[in-house]
């Protein structure tokens, strides 16, 4: 496939963690691609799944590293759960397996979330779990509980790890399939690669998908949302994903296009 598809985007998608930077460490040279995006007129959206914090916290992130960004340039998969809440399941009651961080965002905007131990498990109506790094075993058996009592689950994305810069740490999709063995109950996911994500962007943003390139280092994730939904897909192996991982995925799987970092798109486009 030609790379100079890459070049008539519009809108640029940029996955967080182990795409521009690790942890707290930024990667330089997607700090200038992405500068050098703005000067030549394209848009550009920031799109995390990792909800263990809320776009606020990612805004300041996001300064503090270099990358100038907007508050509207910012997305999470909880915000796009929320999204989904309040379109769709408004006035439920939500036990939420997150940080406090991700809670109290829930409640200021209006969601019915439950506090602390739950006497009675038959009065949730939902149960969410996402990257909680507060997690503790009552959290979990209260969620289990209330999953086999019948409440709707739901997660905020299906990352099994997170990147950092010292190594991957257990993520959403982690601790969902800890909740699944007990339960046998699968959630319904949010976040990067599910529709909600992609119908999100674009009403956000106003650009068809086809007008859109995403760059992520997870197959699973990133590169599956451009996949199924026609966006163009960049696969960057700065993060998670392994060339060896690339070449045993099937067809279907594999990104447009994979490069070592964001360095190597920077100078495809801008030299």
């Amino acid at each position: 496939m030609d790379t100079n598809i890459i070049k008539d985007k519009k809108l640029f998608i940029f996955d967080m963690d182990g795409t521009i930077y690790l942890g707290g460490i930024p990667f330089d040279f997607a700090i200038e691609f992405i500068k050098n995006l703005r000067k030549n007129g394209k848009k550009v959206l920031f799109f995390t799944n990792n909800a263990s914090h809320t776009s606020p916290f990612y805004l300041q992130k996001l300064t503090r590293l270099g990358y100038e960004p907007t508050p509207d340039e910012i997305m999470t998969s909880g915000d796009v759960t929320f999204e989904f809440l309040n379109r769709y399941r408004a006035g439920k009651s939500v036990y939420m397996v997150a940080t406090d961080e991700l809670i109290e965002e829930y409640k200021a905007k209006g969601i019915n979330v439950l506090n602390g131990a739950v006497e009675n498990p038959q009065n949730a109506d939902i149960v969410i779990t996402g990257f909680d790094t507060t997690l503790t075993y009552e959290k979990l058996n209260i969620a289990c509980r209330l999953i086999r009592n019948g409440a709707e689950y739901l997660s905020t994305h299906p990352d099994f790890n997170c990147p950092t810069e010292d190594g991957f740490i257990p993520d959403s999709g982690a601790i969902a399939a800890l909740v699944t063995a007990s339960t046998g109950k699968v959630p319904t996911y949010f976040g990067k690669p599910y529709k909600e994500t992609i119908e999100m962007i674009g009403e956000a943003t106003g650009f068809d998908n086809s007008e859109m390139c995403i760059f992520g280092d997870r197959l699973y994730t990133d590169i599956a949302l451009g996949k199924n939904f026609g966006v163009c897909s960049v696969l960057v192996l700065s993060g998670e994903t392994q060339q060896a991982d690339v070449d045993a995925a099937e067809e279907k799987d594999k990104p447009d296009f994979t490069f070592d970092s964001l360095a190597n798109v920077n100078q495809l486009m801008f030299g």
